[in-house]
């Protein structure tokens, strides 16, 4: 569940935009900050008195001004809260559309998702906190696109499922009885198999265990 959430955004056409979002969405009880130390103490503040935030929206980039700033941006933040608060959902809202910067929040940073600034950003940024309150991770169309492109393979929905499915723990072998279960085809055995060794092929992986790996690292799962 997400009722408390805190805004770290310093332009404030982007911080009132994102308020209005929340609202628009029944989520009434949102704090918001321009800077990222103010940001930090918010979060512990919160935390000391046994009322956390559950999730944070915040830029990546902030403009210096005449207030030094021991926070320098998005990054340093995210890292920063989750050392208080370990369990903090984030959702990134940025301008940024570079991957190879996008691809550490999701491979080290661990954010819950990302939303572009820009064109109907709104409307994604209400796309994305409908993820995170059902405890998904949200990767914008882009992010994906582009990382399919780079794989050299379309990963299906049945791919994301089967490999989600390795990622849980379940043994190969197992699968094919979930699959069975939720009538997800084909549900064989030697199909999956066979999937599996065509998707190794492709990324040039030898074993399952680097295909879950490279999954996990790229957001795919």
């Amino acid at each position: 569940m997400i009722q408390k959430i805190l805004i770290a955004e310093d332009h404030e056409s982007s911080n009132l935009s994102v308020q209005k979002t929340l609202e628009e969405m029944g989520m009434r009880d949102a704090d918001y900050v321009y800077y990222c130390d103010d940001a930090l103490v918010r979060i512990q503040k919160a935390k000391d008195a046994g009322e956390p935030y559950d999730l944070l929206i915040t830029d990546l980039y902030f403009d210096l001004d005449h207030r030094p700033q021991q926070i320098g941006g998005g990054m340093a933040l995210i890292g920063a809260a989750r050392a208080v608060q370990p369990e903090l959902k984030v959702l990134v809202f940025s301008a940024e559309g570079k991957i190879g910067v996008i691809e550490p929040l999701y491979t080290e940073g661990n954010i819950d998702g990302f939303v572009r600034k820009g064109r109907n950003d709104a409307r994604e940024l209400k796309l994305a906190i409908t993820q995170i309150l059902a405890n998904e991770r949200y990767f914008p169309r882009f992010y994906v696109a582009a990382t399919r492109q780079e794989n050299g393979h379309d990963f299906t929905a049945y791919d994301i499922t089967v490999i989600s499915l390795m990622a849980a723990g379940i043994r190969q072998k197992d699968i094919p009885n979930y699959l069975e279960a939720h009538n997800i085809r084909p549900s064989k055995l030697s199909s999956l198999e066979k999937r599996l060794n065509l998707i190794r092929e492709v990324l040039k992986f030898s074993t399952n265990q680097q295909l879950v790996v490279y999954c996990k690292q790229k957001g795919i799962v």
